[in-house]
């Protein structure tokens, strides 16, 4: 993903740009050589020669008629944008000083922490997952970590005290055990004095666990104020200790290791560097599908190693044995074919493969991969197609290699992976772009090199794969927001240093801009998460000319301090008005007034600076005051700016202190109901 900083009728926006490129589509010029603007002439011809060959057999030139779905094309074919990862807030630029004497929970990855191969627990990605549990501690928080764990990770695994004893070897502290039941929310006071890292039972025992069962993710979270998540190999699931527990906590954080793994994702999306090669491995290409019509519709050429192969080839009209064709999986071939034939790419399969005697397990042949004869079985590229895999990669400059290069029938280690990995290996020391994904995979290339970097693998395929999908990752979603890049206020306004005012949900922005109108003294600053909206009022502030007001499109929620940290003048006011209370919805009805963004409007606002608080239902109204009240760091006081004296706690503004309603606001009182205002400054410290 190229992530470019556009603007937008003058809104902000964070977009993907993709380049795609003509090529002819005619059958006729796609089944000839030719040069490729990425592949030199010779490896073009190569290319191009086996759709020629394999035509003659029958079956490539039918097979390139068959149409892909239109709702296909809409997705994929277009020059279209994909949806880049929400920037979300992590452990790294969380402020240090809110970690003391808080109480953290961290969802671990087992699988990385517990390995039993001496090699994998010198991994960066074991490095980086310590890490986020010792900078935890060291910051002076008190820490829970939960996870799931199997013995499949670690054959020494049994019960709870011996995976902490485990834990305490690995991070190099003592980890205490605590047990997850109805009666934890009373003992984990008196339980948080005995040591500083906890751990609580394996997760897999508990069906609420999967079933994102919303009182187990509270109990969960019961006491805690922070969450962090730091496994990233569970981000494509909805779990209650990675999502649900998001609801209950204050903060909610990615830690080192998850932050890694997510730039990792973002770096194999992005087409950066061409030409681009995907090599695919495994199979279950019905259900993969979507994740391919993604890669073919970005890469310049798709290498099939695994059993997906044999799907190609069947589509393509070609001979392969029945028992290796996956039902269903014809119509989703012949679309992926059809897209690298609109795109004039290339897509190659193997050529041959080593098989055994399904008799005789120990004697193996070598078959052509359209003939292979009744009783052998594949179980790893032969000779031939591994020469033309790795003359086929001599120019690529950026290579995807996702699923084992190995047969469902095969029961010993593929020489195939092996030699790929030699062979992408010396593609990295001609600066090619590699990256490595699966577990099977990155064991490979570790056994073959001891040079890899952190960045070049990720252990878990199965994330990928749904994000290439197009689905969002529910573990990624469940984080908060951070603002992805730096604003250049100087643009936004012609006097910068003036005092700012926000408006946290500013809708249609009509109080904001008859209040830029008024007050030319101050700045304008508008926060609302509907793009609509904000397009329109930033039309409006270019129609009339408006240079103290702009908006910018956010979830102010978890996003307003890393926005108006960066202002370089004072914050005097924050308003927010008729939040919508979303009674429909009791899980989400308060989301929008975490403590977190309460927190921050206290720590940002100036001296004597004023909080502006209205809703028509009186019930919001209280809430609103109630949070502002406990989360304010005992620095707001109720305040009658009418009278400048404070206010009775049953009362409320009788007028708009500032002469200027928004929309809703208008509506309201319109209709003859009441608005219920209320005024928060801040000071030192309540006398």
């Amino acid at each position: 993903m190229c992530q470019l900083l556009n603007s937008v009728d003058g809104t902000l926006s964070l977009l993907n740009k993709l380049t795609f490129y003509a090529f002819p589509t005619k059958t006729s010029e796609f089944l000839h050589p030719k040069i490729s603007p990425y592949f030199g002439n010779k490896t073009a011809k190569r290319w191009r020669f086996r759709g020629v060959r394999l035509s003659l057999q029958g079956g490539l030139e039918a097979s390139y008629h068959v149409k892909s779905s239109n709702k296909f094309k809409a997705n994929c074919c277009d020059e279209g944008e994909m949806e880049p990862f929400p920037h979300v807030h992590t452990l790294r630029k969380f402020p240090k000083e809110e970690l003391v004497e808080k109480v953290v929970m961290v969802r671990i990855d087992s699988s990385i922490l517990l390995r039993e191969e001496e090699m994998d627990k010198s991994s960066q990605s074991v490095s980086s997952a310590v890490f986020t549990i010792k900078y935890l501690h060291e910051a002076g928080a008190k820490i829970i970590l939960v996870s799931d764990w199997r013995k499949k990770t670690n054959s020494q695994l049994r019960d709870a005290e011996t995976v902490a004893d485990m834990l305490s070897s690995v991070i190099q502290h003592r980890v205490v055990t605590i047990k997850c039941d109805y009666s934890a929310t009373l003992l984990k006071m008196e339980v948080l004095k005995e040591a500083d890292i906890f751990l609580l039972q394996n997760l897999s025992e508990y069906k609420e666990e999967v079933a994102n069962n919303s009182k187990f993710a509270e109990l969960l979270s019961s006491g805690v104020d922070i969450f962090v998540n730091d496994s990233f190999s569970q981000s494509h699931k909805i779990l209650a200790s990675t999502v649900g527990v998001a609801r209950f906590c204050s903060a909610c954080i990615a830690g080192f290791h998850f932050e890694e793994s997510l730039c990792q994702l973002q770096k194999v999306a992005r087409t950066n560097k061409r030409p681009y090669v995907a090599i695919i491995g495994g199979g279950n290409l019905y259900d993969k599908a979507a994740a391919l019509h993604f890669l073919v519709s970005r890469c310049d050429g798709l290498v099939f190693v695994g059993m997906m192969s044999f799907q190609i080839m069947h589509a393509l009209g070609l001979s392969v044995p029945s028992y290796l064709v996956e039902p269903g999986a014809y119509k989703a071939a012949l679309d992926i074919i059809q897209i690298a034939r609109d795109r004039n790419i290339p897509i190659l399969y193997p050529m041959d493969f080593w098989c055994m005697n399904e008799h005789l397990p120990e004697k193996m042949n070598i078959f052509p991969s359209h003939n292979i004869l009744d009783g052998w079985l594949p179980v790893d590229l032969g000779p031939k197609s591994l020469d033309e895999l790795n003359s086929s990669l001599v120019k690529c400059k950026k290579i995807l290699w996702i699923g084992p290069v190995k047969f469902k029938f095969s029961g010993r280690c593929s020489d195939g992976a092996s030699k790929l990995t030699q062979a992408l290996n010396e593609l990295r020391k001609r600066n090619c772009d590699i990256t490595v994904v699966g577990n099977m995979a990155c064991k490979a290339m570790v056994m073959e090199s001891k040079s890899v970097l952190v960045n070049d693998m990720i252990e878990n395929a199965s994330v990928l794969w749904e994000f290439f999908k197009g689905r969002k990752l529910p573990g990624v979603m469940a984080l908060d927001r951070a603002y992805p890049f730096e604003i250049d206020w100087k643009s936004a306004y012609s006097n910068p240093a003036q005092p700012l005012v926000v408006d946290i949900g500013s809708g249609s922005g009509l109080f904001l801009l008859g209040m830029a109108r008024r007050r030319k003294d101050l700045n304008f600053l508008g926060l609302e998460i509907n793009t609509k909206l904000v397009r329109r009022c930033m039309d409006s502030v270019h129609q009339y000319g408006i240079q103290n007001g702009y908006f910018i499109l956010t979830n102010a929620t978890t996003t307003f301090r890393s926005i108006v940290s960066s202002y370089p003048g004072e914050l005097v006011l924050v308003s927010i008005q008729c939040p919508n209370p979303d009674f429909n919805n009791p899980e989400h009805r308060w989301r929008m007034l975490k403590s977190s963004l309460i927190k921050a409007v206290v720590d940002l606002l100036a001296l004597d600076g004023k909080v502006f608080l209205q809703s028509d239902i009186k019930a919001v109204a209280l809430r609103m005051k109630e949070l502002f009240l406990k989360n304010g760091k005992g620095k707001l006081n109720l305040w009658n700016d009418q009278y400048h004296a404070k206010m009775n706690p049953n009362e409320w503004l009788e007028e708009n202190p500032f002469g200027v309603m928004s929309d809703w606001e208008q509506h309201v009182i319109g209709r003859g109901d009441p608005m219920y205002r209320l005024m928060l400054s801040k000071s030192s410290g309540i006398e």
